[in-house]
């Protein structure tokens, strides 16, 4: 059988080479596509990928030919599970492609935070340096990595590389637990609130569901240290913006590194753009992942889904 390929969203992978999947069946391919286009556009469809396009109950129900699913990424939070298990329909995402990357951003942004490398970017280009008549300029305290404490909401994949790296870096690390699991790690436990307060770095790369929607807010905010960073490269809707936003603005916590927002991209009026000091705030538009390396994994990885599929 030749399947009838559509990718919903070519434009989430950046231009990537897609010709591996191209040549698996006839293929159709959209730059983007909107909620009501969906339908009309896969209804001769056996094979859907998509990225961020969302395929619900009443979607699914409506294309009887799909057979299969390809989340072109990790989480599975865009198509509804139950319904495309009662319509027979497989679901396959592709994980570990990013694991090295997210880590790396993780990495990268605390140490960009603790060494204020956009203030003194900004300082040096707008000639202030130039003027100052003066070699060096200390106007905001720099901070090593090594010997910081450094906490982990949520031990994955790309939490563990994210603590292997840390570890390497000198740091003590950390880690809570988000579903309940206990496993034997080479790193302690404790409960959110004792890690919060622990640590000097917070990390956060937990999935989005129940247990963690809005995981850390208001409350959980003031348990950290007036110096501390956070970094969120997991889902948006684990930090509550509006806590963090007023918790830069006032001090609360030192400064924090966001790849991931709860609506993407954020309202332009959103708290966090217009800080009172910008440089408390580290941001990028969801790209951690997205190294041409990793890029060309994932593809790879839907590329295998759809010949696994097809070879069952």
């Amino acid at each position: 059988m030749i399947p009838n390929i559509v990718f919903l969203d070519e434009y989430s992978l950046g231009g990537a080479d897609l010709s591996a999947i191209r040549s698996l069946g006839r293929y159709t391919g959209y730059e983007n596509t909107a909620a009501e286009q969906v339908v009309d556009r896969c209804r001769e469809a056996d094979v859907v990928i998509a990225n961020k396009v969302r395929l619900g109950r009443e979607t699914l129900e409506a294309l009887p030919r799909l057979r299969l699913v390809c989340i072109a990424a990790t989480g599975m939070n865009n198509v509804d599970l139950e319904a495309a298990a009662a319509c027979g329909i497989e679901v396959r995402n592709v994980q570990g492609y990013s694991t090295h990357s997210v880590a790396e951003t993780t990495i990268g942004a605390a140490i960009a935070l603790l060494r204020h490398t956009l203030y003194y970017d900004r300082f040096v280009k707008s000639g202030a340096w130039s003027a100052s008549q003066r070699q060096f300029h200390f106007g905001r305290p720099n901070r090593q990595l090594r010997g910081a404490c450094w906490g982990i909401v949520g031990l994955g994949a790309i939490g563990r590389e994210t603590a292997r790296l840390a570890a390497a870096f000198g740091c003590d690390v950390r880690y809570t637990s988000t579903s309940g699991v206990v496993r034997r790690e080479e790193y302690p436990a404790l409960p959110l609130a004792e890690l919060l307060a622990w640590a000097d770095v917070v990390s956060i790369h937990a999935p989005l569901n129940r247990a963690t929607e809005g995981l850390i807010g208001a409350a959980e905010l003031r348990r950290m240290k007036p110096t501390a960073v956070l970094v969120n490269v997991a889902r948006g809707g684990i930090v509550d913006e509006a806590a963090l936003a007023e918790a830069l603005a006032c001090g609360t916590i030192d400064s924090a590194a966001l790849d991931v927002f709860a609506g993407e991209p954020p309202a332009a009026d959103s708290p966090l753009l217009h800080l009172p000091d910008p440089d408390r705030l580290l941001v990028s538009p969801h790209n951690a992942w997205s190294p041409h390396e990793a890029v060309g994994t994932l593809v790879e990885g839907i590329v295998r889904n759809i010949r696994t599929h097809y070879a069952e």
